[in-house]
This record gives structure tokens, C-alpha cells and sequence, in this order.
């Protein structure tokens, strides 16, 4: 009877012990930090007595659930905020979580000539897909699209554009040039509506942050990307993994380029994993972001990043600027100012080059701001990379208990 009532305390003890778990995230630096960590989701299930994929409900330090997302790789993501020296707890019970609201999100858009567009509450991006390299335009690096709003806008933008350009057309055609040009003004994205729009110039180039590869010191530019997968959707991180063929690779003829990036909530940078399936010779891969022949001064180069003023696409008339930059936590061999032919309004690229082995994969992070929204001078984008640069290299700790 004794070992009955022990065996079923027990259990209860077990049972219980297992309800909750803490998610302490410290920050040992004397800054304020506000990002976005990744915690074990195994580390959380086995303390939860977790299986097979159960729900959860994590809460802060005033009783208030949190969202959350689980990556493909096994993570949790926690958006958090940590005072200078300081912890934040988080508990985490069984339970089902509510709809996370989402700040970050992507996807391929086929009815615009398969571009990758995607955004978070600070910016967006866009890849070139295989149907614009079939048309035949050349655009092969990243685009930025600025925004001065946390609300999500490109699947908004793309509907706009796509339902209005037929009508425009039509009245071109027709010789209503002020009537075209009254719709075109109040619909496309190439035109600010109060929330942002695409002024950036890509073309035939890295544009902002894609990376090149350097092959008997000659600049090779990737096209359009061939396969993709997007990893993770939302809401607090966009994943993406890409498969590219360079071409004139020379003894590397049959090289793949592979791509994993990610962007987060909050923050200006994307991540970007690079690496090359085939190399026999080994190459420079060089990151890179485009300087245009309007403004070929205002950019900054050092060993752990690279940044520009971009004057975008009409200077004169838009009067503002948009940031743009590399940050190299694991170092370079070497950045330069390399000048660019065949690329019409491009005077060059700033790049990061380092030369890697075949397989070998290297890590850097490319980003953008505009000075209508969060970074308004750049200084300030300066003191934004640095900042971004040393919250790479010191990451939060992460603890489950």
C-alpha cells in the first residue's frame, strides 16, 4: 500500500513539476536591447513533458501572453526587450497560444514575373525571379522598397500596381496622356501615397546586398534566382533558401550558388548565409551594394561593414535618401570601391570580398533605411550599423529552466 501512495505521489509531483518552465534572456552589456532571440522549442517540451508538437502559452513578467514563432530549425523566436545589465522571465505553460499578429511575411509573386518580395515593420525587399530573366530585363541584385509605416504593405502595393497598370496602358494607348498620368500617380509604387514607395535602382547590378563573385579579378553578377523555399513565414521572421547558377565561371563552369536569408521583426538587417556547390578552384565571393553616379562620395568603408547614402532614383525630386549597407561579423579580406561598366546610372559597387572553399559557407548581413522613416541623416544609419554590428557579436543569453 506504502509503495502504491509513493508511486501515485509521485507522479503527481512529475505532473506538476512539468506544467511550467522560465525563459530567462540576460544582456550583459551596459545598452538597452530590443530583438528578436531564439530559445530551444526541444529545451521547452522536455520541461513542459511536451510530445509530439503540443501548444504552449508564454507570458511575460506582468502576466501577459507574448507571441511567439518555431522556426524550421527548431527554434523558438520571443521578441524581447532587455534593460541595460538586466534579465527579462518569461513563463511558459501547456496551453493553446492566441493569433500572433504578424510583422513579418513573404512571398513569391508570380503575377509579377516571379519577384520574392518581403517586408518587416521596417523595410522591404525584392529577388528577380526566372520569368523577368526570360523577358530578358536585366535586374539581378536586391531591391529595397521603403515604408514609414509597421503595417505590412507589399501584397497592398503589388494588388494596387497589377489591377491599375492595364487601365494605364489603355489611356496611353489612346492618347489620354493626363488622365494615364493622373492613375498612374495615384496607384503605382513608384510614387509615395504617404506610406512608402520603390525609388531604388537595381538593374543590372548587386544592388542592395546581393552577392557577386570575383573570378580572375572580375566582377560576376548573379541573375535571377532559379529554385526556392520559403523556411519560415511569420510572424516574427521570414526565411528563405535560394539556388542561383552563376554564369562565365570559367574552370568553375557548373558552380550553385546557394542562398539562406532571413530578416526579423525590428530590426534594419537581413541575414544572409552564401555558399557555392562545385568551386574547384576555390573564388572571392563580394557582397555588395550599388553606388549611383548621382552621389559617388557618401559612402563609408571598414573591415566590419560598409555603408551609402543612396540618392535614389531622381535625386531632385524626391530630396531624401535611401541608407543602405553591409555589416561582416566574421571579417573580410578586404573591402574596396569597385567601378561598374554596362550598368547605366551605376558608377561602381563598395563591397566585402573574402575568399571562400567549395561548400564553404560564409555569413554576412545586408541592410537598408530611409530617411523619411526611422534613420535620418547618415550618421545616424552609422551609429544603427554599429549598433547592429555589436548586437551580432554579443548576443543575449538565452537560458530554460
Amino acid at each position: 500500500m506504502k509503495k502504491v501512495l509513493f508511486s501515485i505521489f509521485s507522479l503527481i509531483c512529475a505532473t506538476g513539476f512539468a506544467q511550467k518552465a522560465t525563459i530567462k534572456v540576460t544582456n550583459d552589456e551596459k545598452t538597452q536591447r530590443q530583438e528578436v532571440v531564439e530559445v530551444s522549442l526541444s529545451d521547452i517540451e522536455k520541461k513542459l513533458g511536451l510530445a509530439n508538437g503540443g501548444g504552449f502559452i508564454i507570458k511575460n513578467a506582468l502576466n501577459q501572453e507574448v507571441s511567439y514563432q518555431k522556426t524550421h530549425d527548431g527554434k523558438v523566436l520571443l521578441d524581447v526587450a532587455v534593460r541595460p545589465c538586466g534579465t527579462a522571465t518569461f513563463s511558459v505553460e501547456k496551453g493553446m497560444p492566441r493569433e500572433a499578429k504578424v510583422f513579418v511575411t513573404g512571398r513569391q509573386y508570380p503575377e509579377r514575373v516571379d519577384d520574392i518580395a518581403w517586408e518587416n515593420d521596417r523595410t522591404a525587399y525584392r529577388l528577380y525571379g526566372p520569368a523577368l530573366q526570360a523577358n530578358k530585363e536585366r535586374a539581378f541584385g536586391i531591391d529595397v522598397w521603403v515604408k514609414n509605416t509597421p503595417d505590412l504593405e507589399v501584397e497592398k502595393r503589388y494588388k494596387v500596381e497589377l489591377d491599375n497598370h492595364p487601365a494605364i496602358e489603355k489611356l496611353k494607348k489612346e492618347g489620354k496622356t493626363e488622365e494615364a498620368h493622373a492613375m498612374e500617380e495615384a496607384t503605382t509604387y513608384h510614387f509615395d501615397h504617404g506610406y512608402g514607395l520603390d525609388c531604388y535602382k537595381v538593374g543590372p547590378t548587386l544592388g542592395c546586398g546581393a552577392p557577386g563573385v570575383i573570378i580572375n579579378n572580375e566582377l560576376l553578377l548573379p541573375y535571377s534566382y532559379q529554385t526556392y523555399k520559403i523556411l519560415d513565414n511569420g510572424p516574427l521572421r521570414f526565411c528563405v533558401e535560394l539556388a542561383y547558377c552563376p554564369t562565365d565561371m570559367g574552370k568553375n563552369k557548373g558552380v550553385v550558388e546557394h542562398r539562406i536569408l532571413s530578416l526579423d521583426k525590428g530590426t534594419n538587417y537581413n541575414k544572409m548565409i552564401v555558399w557555392y556547390e562545385g568551386l574547384k578552384t576555390g573564388a572571392e565571393v563580394a557582397p555588395g551594394v550599388v553606388v549611383h553616379s548621382e552621389d559617388t562620395e557618401s559612402y563609408l568603408l571598414n573591415k566590419d561593414y560598409a555603408i551609402y547614402a543612396d540618392p535614389t532614383d531622381n535625386p531632385a525630386a524626391q530630396n531624401f535618401q535611401i541608407y543602405t549597407g553591409l555589416i561582416f561579423p566574421n571579417g573580410v579580406d578586404k573591402t574596396e570601391m569597385r567601378p561598374l561598366k554596362d550598368a547605366p546610372g551605376a558608377a561602381g559597387h563598395i563591397l566585402g570580398i573574402r575568399h571562400i572553399s567549395n561548400n564553404e559557407k560564409y555569413t554576412y548581413y545586408f541592410g537598408s533605411a530611409w530617411s523619411k522613416n526611422d534613420v535620418r541623416s547618415l550618421a545616424e544609419w552609422k551609429l544603427r550599423t554599429e549598433e547592429t554590428l555589436a548586437a551580432i557579436k554579443n548576443p543575449l543569453t538565452v537560458v530554460v529552466e
